[in-house]
């Protein structure tokens, strides 16, 4: 599939918060939450410097997919590390390079802020996502994620 891969807009906030729907509707830590998933993308949105939301338009110019790097320091690395928060393509472009397209992308611009490192989150249950990011070479960690959520 031919996709076009640009930065997301604000336009875009309430297209790709239906893909994080799909996606959080299959992941066992997260449920759907439009106004939180809204929220956080307009302000990642407005950090250019530290954070990159990327989408690939179809043929036609809807979202198709998006994903989301956020750059950390890593004491391990010495700098710059990117953290990938999301990463969805819509259900029907899905096993045609869109999601390929969107992360080669992304880790561009990782590596244009002086990121030596990309790290993502899998769910352990997410049989098809474990197989796709194995398929791409992402290596397994023997980190396992803790956390713990805190209140106002």
């Amino acid at each position: 599939m031919t996709c076009v891969i640009e930065p997301a807009t604000h336009d875009d906030v309430p297209a790709m918060s239906a893909l994080l729907d799909d996606l959080f509707s299959i992941e066992q830590d997260f449920q759907p939450n439009g106004d939180n998933q809204m929220r956080a993308m307009h302000l990642l949105l407005d950090l250019p410097d530290r954070a990159c939301l990327l989408v690939a338009r179809d043929e036609s110019g809807q979202v198709a997919g998006m994903v989301s790097g956020q750059l950390v320091i890593s004491t391990a690395q010495g700098g710059p590390s990117m953290w990938i928060e999301d990463m969805v393509v819509r259900e029907d472009t899905r096993g045609q390079g869109v999601g390929r397209q969107l992360l080669e992308t992304l880790l561009q611009w990782a590596l244009s802020q002086g990121a030596s490192r990309a790290q993502l989150l899998v769910d352990l249950d997410n049989t098809p996502a474990l197989g796709y990011y194995d398929h791409l070479g992402w290596q397994a960690t023997r980190l396992a994620a803790r956390r713990i959520l805190l209140q106002h």
